[in-house]
């Protein structure tokens, strides 16, 4: 397929999980792509194996994001399509939760995606594509997730408004928000293998259609919102998720 050709996208958290599926078939559309990441064995192996280029970043420094702007755009001038996927989860009720994981949620779920996106706003091209990843959290009250859901919240806040004004400049924004994927954040929340097989049991439970998402089902809509498929879309909150927001909240 080819309705990318000619684009450049830029991947954050490119090295594992739902953007590295997002990248491999932004590639497969005929995009080039760019992968980040903070683990520099995990990037260069992605980058190797997906055929992409891979640049060393952790979305919540700023001065590796700038780092990273002035080397994408000496490489390729402009970018057509940034997809700011990189997060992280910190799962713990509220009265526990400390200012580290906290602080960590925001800075790399909120704070580093307002400024990936401000900082990438002078190189993208005309009808750029610009995707976030957000998730259903920002509506369910899951309890277990005040952090995360907030960060969420936040992003698809800004969406909203960079959508309206990035408008004149035919910059298109919008955010994906995917239900339970099976990706390895979840091994990364402080969760024990016997939690996380809890968790995805329960939560499978209360999935209208009994299975958990694939990286590769979020990763075809990645591809939609960054084509010209969806030219009069933008400011847009997509819930992909098998229906499981049409149910309770798991308690």
């Amino acid at each position: 397929m080819t309705k990318l050709n000619g684009k450049v996208a830029v991947v954050t958290g490119g090295n594992s999980g739902i953007g590295y599926a997002s990248a491999k078939d932004l590639l497969d559309n005929g995009a080039q792509v760019v992968i980040t990441g903070r683990n520099p064995e995990a990037v260069n192996r992605a980058a190797r194996e997906l055929g992409a280029e891979g640049i060393v970043a952790d979305q919540s420094s700023l001065s590796d994001t700038d780092h990273l702007v002035e080397q994408v755009k000496a490489k390729f001038g402009k970018i057509d399509i940034l997809f700011i996927n990189a997060g992280v989860v910190a799962m713990a009720p509220i009265e526990v939760l400390t200012e580290e994981q906290f602080d960590d949620s925001m800075n790399i779920n909120f704070k580093g995606a307002f400024f990936t996106l401000q900082k990438f706003i002078p190189i993208l091209s005309e009808r750029a594509s610009v995707i976030n990843l957000s998730s259903i959290n920002a509506y369910s009250g899951m309890p277990n997730t005040a952090a995360y859901a907030a960060s969420k919240a936040a992003l698809n806040s800004l969406t909203r408004t960079a959508a309206y004004e990035l408008a004149p400049k035919k910059i298109r924004v919008n955010a994906v928000c995917p239900g339970p994927v099976k990706t390895p954040i979840f091994g990364k929340a402080g969760l024990d293998e016997s939690a996380i097989n809890e968790f995805s049991s329960a939560m499978q439970n209360r999935v209208p259609m009994k299975r958990f998402g694939e990286s590769g089902d979020i990763a075809k809509l990645v591809t939609f919102l960054a084509s010209d498929d969806s030219s009069f879309i933008t400011g847009s909150e997509y819930v992909i998720d098998g229906g499981v927001i049409l149910n309770p909240i798991l308690g």
